[in-house]
């Protein structure tokens, strides 16, 4: 682990916006709080104009999405309904947040893969069925003594850590955590150096709405060391559900 940052102050002020503007994203009118439903059609279905399902008038908006059917393969396409004013968003107390550690300032080394290499991630919603995603290389690092190599998948030209940690079973989101890699794509084929801020470690879509079907840590991902930084839960007002 690695504390050589220029200044303890000015990093705390960066996660301390970082926080700010993360908390602020999540309320946007299609922020994850703001998904309330998700429909899936069979592979070559008529998906219905978004028109046809949105109410009127009203604050829900609708967008398209798409991933393959785990029985056929087939392209399945599907809508979402978002809503600014849903009751997630009127419910949200914020999220709470370990404070900045400079000692979770991981460095690391990037290996890439050959291309086309995929890794069977569980789903949250899959029932234990695995999706295969494109991770374009691996992450070797050393937490706590041990040595980690780490799979991030490609979430849109942007490299993506699922991990799970002894935290999830006391103070943060149960299913795990997510950390964006700073490496662009056009890096994803050259080997170097990376680092893992984890003070970024932030909870999941699934976290604020279960309209949304999470990756899970793989077996690779999963770390003996307690990591108490980034974010732990969201909280919400008393007696809400989602």
């Amino acid at each position: 682990m690695s504390s050589d940052i220029p200044s303890i102050d000015s990093a705390r002020a960066r996660h301390a916006q970082w926080h700010e503007e993360r908390e602020a994203a999540l309320t946007r009118p299609q922020g994850n709080l703001a998904l309330i439903e998700t429909r899936w059609y069979q592979p070559g279905a008529e998906i219905p104009d978004e028109d046809a399902v949105t109410p009127a008038p009203g604050t829900v908006t609708v967008t398209r999405l798409a991933r393959a059917d785990l029985d056929t393969g087939l392209q399945q396409e599907g809508l979402r309904l978002w809503d600014a004013a849903s009751p997630a968003i009127r419910a949200f107390q914020g999220v709470d947040v370990y404070d900045y550690d400079p000692h979770w300032v991981v460095r690391g080394t990037y290996a890439p893969l050959a291309d086309g290499h995929t890794v069977p991630f569980e789903h949250l919603r899959d029932n234990g069925r695995t999706r295969e995603l494109a991770v374009p290389g691996v992450i070797t690092v050393a937490i706590g003594g041990a040595e980690y190599r780490l799979s991030a998948f490609d979430d849109d030209g942007v490299l993506l850590l699922v991990f799970g940690d002894p935290t999830n079973r006391e103070s943060t989101y149960a299913s795990g955590r997510f950390l964006f890699v700073e490496r662009a794509s056009d890096e994803f084929a050259r080997a170097g150096e990376v680092v893992l801020d984890f003070n970024r470690a932030f909870v999941p879509p699934c976290g604020f709405s279960d309209q949304y079907n999470c990756p899970l840590p793989p077996p690779s991902n999963r770390l003996a060391v307690p990591v108490t930084a980034g974010e732990k839960r969201p909280r919400f007002a008393a007696g809400f559900e989602h």
